[in-house]
């Protein structure tokens, strides 16, 4: 955790906090804090900054912040991912936050499992707990937008144009496609599908609302592991 994150229900005042949860273990293991120091704060949604510890007990410790530095910037990005299986999507909700990526778009595929759906890992406070997760690892404080699109047809067509219009588009997959363009200095919509990677027909679809077929190589990658690659080439 090289960053606690301040909920509103934190705040006693406008600028103390008082923590009583893993935040609290965290302080006292971790970074075996004592009255008088200083750690690294941000508030959820907000500015990030210093704090600096007041009282310090067992079961709770409150401090004096001081919130004056803005959260560091976002890519810019949306990224398009075809829903990975449970227990890969908690690491990959973990990595688009650390790595910045200011919104996720959730979509179905042909291969991916319609068990998938009903994993528990996507209820809202999940999610968040995954995000926050990455967000404290990154020094970030702002949540990405995660948005669940369980129709592919439906939202390729009607919702993602628009959605891409003004960015390079461009759709991962293995094959006889260009290479993945390097360092872009532009807004960008990025696709990324299952493992087994999108079907001929979804590729179609995605290429008219203006996403360009790119690869990586011939290598087939693992969801987590072609979102770092692919994040990382692009910016």
């Amino acid at each position: 955790m090289n960053l606690l994150l301040l909920e509103e229900a934190d705040f006693i005042g406008p600028d103390r906090v008082v923590l009583s949860d893993r935040r609290l273990t965290h302080m006292q293991q971790v970074h075996r804090s004592a009255v008088g120091d200083s750690l690294r704060v941000g508030r959820i949604g907000g500015l990030m900054g210093t704090a600096q510890v007041l009282r310090l007990e067992a079961r709770e410790a409150e401090l004096q912040v001081t919130l004056d530095q803005p959260a560091p910037a976002k890519l810019p990005l949306t990224l398009v991912l075809a829903l990975p299986r449970p227990k890969m999507l908690r690491r990959v909700f973990q990595t688009i936050a650390t790595m910045g990526v200011p919104r996720v778009v959730l979509v179905n595929s042909y291969r991916v499992e319609k068990s998938f759906w009903q994993t528990p890992f996507l209820e809202p406070e999940a999610i968040r707990e995954q995000l926050i997760l990455g967000l404290e690892q990154a020094r970030d404080s702002v949540l990405p937008e995660i948005i669940i699109e369980k129709r592919f047809k439906p939202f390729v067509e009607d919702r993602l144009p628009a959605m891409a219009n003004g960015t390079r588009g461009l759709v991962g997959h293995p094959g006889n496609y260009p290479p993945c363009p390097r360092a872009l200095d532009e807004s960008v919509t990025l696709a990324i599908g299952p493992e087994g990677g999108w079907i001929p027909y979804e590729i179609d679809l995605l290429a008219k609302a203006g996403l360009q077929p790119v690869q990586l190589g011939e290598r087939i990658l693992r969801v987590e592991t072609a979102v770092t690659a692919l994040l990382a080439r692009l910016f």
